[in-house]
């Protein structure tokens, strides 16, 4: 089951007596865990019975004993045991003796008062480990890696629907572009625009476009794009807008580089064949990144881009040796990039 999916049916009569959230999306593990909690606790119940363990701190065998012991004067218990690396191959340095048999066996019976969420934050699980598959056979397992651009507008829509109120397509795409897959300033954005939202109005495109800015990174990917097609006054212009959001020149640097490199990363992947996917995986990129970066290269050479990262590094040599005015030499740098 899809993790909104999970979300939207969580109450304390159907929640499942085990979970496994596995995945790298930390945004979601806090939703659902903050989710789940608010659905088993009312009042100060949850003070005794939200129980927070990490795995690196505590044996394996206290959580299975913490999950047995019954509430704390409520009727429910959560227990969830962070960073559980004993599903990966993950070699982790430590004194503690963790009793996997003991957490196998609660898996096979486990107590009908405790809601238990053993949390793998990590891309990849070891499906050849007994307790990997236990956990994803008999639990009500949910991958919680990041969403795809289908995904995150599903979501989106889930987040209006749950406040009663429609978004439209064209708000949902701006809204996107401009946050980039933050799903957490994706979040505070969109409850900025539904707050915005007349009484019964949908969030439109144009709500979305006077409240939320691009961030610093989308702005700077615009920059790029700028200099590509040779818009030398509209790249300066943004450049003097960071400038007068008190971004500093040398972190704008710093994103320019970034950006060339990705950008190289991708170009030089595509000659080779490469899927958004593998390169995704393999750069350690968001698919969302990977999209753009592969539209954005169409218009750029391998030649340019290498270019590109050479008069980055030249700029950013000069301005820490002295030789050069930061803001000037940022500026001067786009010009040259336009002019290539």
């Amino acid at each position: 089951m899809s993790i909104i999916t999970e979300m939207k049916q969580l109450s304390s009569e159907t929640m499942a007596p085990v979970y496994f959230l596995y995945g790298t999306e930390r945004y979601l593990i806090e939703q659902f865990l903050q989710k789940a909690s608010e659905a088993l606790f009312a009042g100060e119940e949850g003070e005794m019975n939200d129980i927070r363990l990490r795995l690196q701190d505590t044996p394996l065998g206290e959580v299975v004993e913490e999950a047995e012991t019954v509430p704390f004067f409520s009727k429910r218990k959560l227990v969830v045991i962070q960073d559980f690396y004993l599903a990966t191959s993950q070699k982790v340095a430590t004194k503690l003796e963790h009793d996997i048999p003991a957490l196998e066996a609660y898996l096979d019976s486990p107590a009908q008062e405790t809601v238990l969420v053993v949390v793998a934050p990590y891309e990849k699980l070891d499906e050849r480990k007994k307790i990997t598959k236990k956990l994803k056979k008999q639990t009500s397992a949910i991958d919680v890696n990041p969403f795809d651009e289908k995904e995150t507008f599903a979501w989106m829509e889930a987040i209006a629907k749950q406040e009663g109120v429609a978004i439209e397509q064209d708000a949902k795409q701006l809204l996107y572009k401009r946050t980039g897959p933050n799903l957490m300033l994706l979040h505070r954005e969109l409850e900025k625009c539904m707050l915005y939202s007349k009484d019964g109005d949908p969030v439109t495109a144009s709500i979305v476009d006077e409240l939320v800015a691009e961030t610093v990174e989308q702005s700077v990917f615009t920059v790029i794009d700028y200099t590509a097609k040779g818009r030398a006054g509209d790249a300066v212009r943004l450049y003097h807008q960071l400038l007068r959001q008190k971004e500093e020149p040398l972190a704008i640097l710093a994103l320019l580089t970034r950006q060339f490199r990705q950008f190289f990363q991708v170009k030089t992947r595509l000659a080779k064949g490469y899927t958004q996917k593998e390169m995704a995986s393999q750069l350690k990129l968001h698919p969302y990144v990977v999209k753009l970066a592969m539209q954005q290269v169409k218009a750029l050479t391998t030649k340019q881009l290498r270019q590109a990262l050479i008069v980055c590094e030249e700029t950013d040599y000069a301005i820490k040796t002295g030789q050069a005015d930061k803001e000037l030499a940022v500026e001067l740098l786009l010009l040259r990039l336009a002019s290539t």
